[in-house]
């Protein structure tokens, strides 16, 4: 059989169940740490429940995913989780879901592999929501996620520090509401409320554009040009403040 003629009969086999995301829709990637609490405790680098080196190396992998070929408009991340809003123009790879996926997943390893020193692993998954409200959603609910964890997290360690195992931690905590988690936070020293916001609400990447000064050696001119870089917002706001904040970003990105 000619070659040209066993690839068009095996590519039918490998493309038959490809999905592409609809045209139109707003897209959302999101990508989780694979094995990450095994990982950080193996490593016995990080302190818990939060680390700012951590903080930092998810960072520096959110600015590698925004930057490696996709147009992305915002990326937020929350422990050991990434989520990638692309913008509405993005075409690439006629959003095939297995492209996106399997692209992403793999930069976010190398990139964060590269920075540990050790490997590391992501999976990814493609959201398509219909319209900005439920795209707004998405972000809050998120949001939503880091400051629930964020609580049971402080709880936790709290009492793991009073010397209470890992089951008489997690029995402690069970049923407990959110106003009983505050007040168990606050007999034991600390207030929850005072904990850094990027704790509790995440962190905000995205794009803007700054002037950056110079001077020209030949003129003896200075001189000034517009870049684009990305900011990394570790006070983001919360509820309307925030839908307004990515109704913002969404609506002002170029065309």
């Amino acid at each position: 059989m000619k070659f040209e003629d066993l690839d068009k009969k095996m590519r039918a086999f490998e493309t038959a169940h490809d999905i592409c995301a609809l045209p139109g829709v707003f897209l959302v990637a999101r990508l989780d740490g694979r094995n990450f609490h095994r990982l950080t405790k193996e490593t016995g680098r990080f302190a818990v429940p939060f680390d700012e080196v951590f903080r930092d190396y998810m960072v520096e992998t959110v600015k590698h995913l925004m930057d490696c070929g996709f147009s992305v408009v915002y990326g937020y991340t929350e422990s050991d989780e990434i989520s990638l809003l692309f913008a509405a123009q993005e075409n690439s790879f006629a959003r095939k879901y297995r492209k996106f996926n399997s692209i992403l997943a793999g930069e976010a390893a190398a990139k964060f592999t590269s920075i540990l020193g050790s490997p590391a692993a992501f999976d990814c998954r493609l959201i398509e929501l219909p319209n900005l409200d439920l795209t707004l959603d998405y972000f809050r609910w998120r949001m939503s996620d880091a400051h629930r964890n964020a609580l049971n997290a402080h709880c936790y360690w709290r009492l793991r520090a009073e010397n209470f195992s890992p089951k008489e931690a997690d029995s402690r905590l069970k049923g407990l509401s959110k106003a009983e988690k505050n007040e168990l936070l606050f007999s034991l020293g600390l207030n929850f409320n005072c904990l850094p916001l990027w704790q509790k609400r995440g962190l905000g990447l995205y794009w803007q554009t700054v002037t950056k000064d110079g001077f020209n050696p030949l003129t003896g001119l200075s001189t000034s040009a517009q870049r684009r870089q990305i900011k990394v917002d570790n006070e983001l706001p919360m509820k309307a403040e925030y839908d307004a904040f990515l109704r913002g970003l969404i609506e002002n990105q170029p065309n």
